[in-house]
């Protein structure tokens, strides 16, 4: 199933919500069935079966989703209806990321080998803001423990790579060309 459908539902409900003036809720929406959906495979198997009923999906995300605006429950309901429950996760970071850009929210990704301490993290978010001219900038943060040390920092199309295994890896080819 195509981002281009999630993109276009996405599209509709940031519509509704800005126009009944719910927009931020729906966001606080659409934030949770992300994280809900990115964190239960189970979830996303049932909402991409094709054996499991639509009402048995409609009963599901509705008792799952209880406390959500009623705009949210609509596109519960329309995309089980258009048996595209499956795309409900990608509907979701879509809206995300339509909201942050529409208030100018800048998301950033910082990945290292070990958690962060906060000195660390106010020297990434200043450099981020710096880079950007956003004050409003969401960090993520993820641990990989196969960077070996330094960091790796991803601000939409842009990735800067400092990360220990990166200079390995180049200092790696420098020697394979001489050879």
């Amino acid at each position: 199933m195509s981002t281009r459908a999630a993109s276009r539902y996405a599209k509709a409900v940031y519509a509704g919500a800005k126009e009944s003036a719910t927009e931020e809720l729906v966001y606080g929406d659409m934030k949770s069935i992300a994280e809900t959906l990115s964190g239960s495979k189970e979830l996303r198997n049932v909402l991409d079966s094709p054996q499991i009923k639509s009402e048995d999906k409609r009963s599901s995300l509705h008792a799952i989703f209880s406390g959500v605006s009623e705009l949210t429950t609509s596109l519960l309901d329309i995309i089980v209806d258009n048996s595209r429950a499956g795309l409900l996760e990608k509907v979701a970071i879509a809206y995300v990321q339509i909201y942050n850009e529409d208030h100018g929210i800048v998301t950033a990704t910082v990945t290292t080998a070990v958690e962060m301490d906060a000195a660390m993290e106010e020297k990434i978010m200043a450099k981020i803001k710096e880079i950007t001219g956003s004050e409003k900038v969401i960090l993520e943060h993820k641990i990989d423990s196969d960077i070996l040390g330094g960091f790796i920092l991803r601000v939409g199309d842009m990735q800067y790579d400092a990360s220990i295994s990166n200079q390995l890896e180049r200092i790696h080819k420098e020697f394979s060309k001489r050879i």
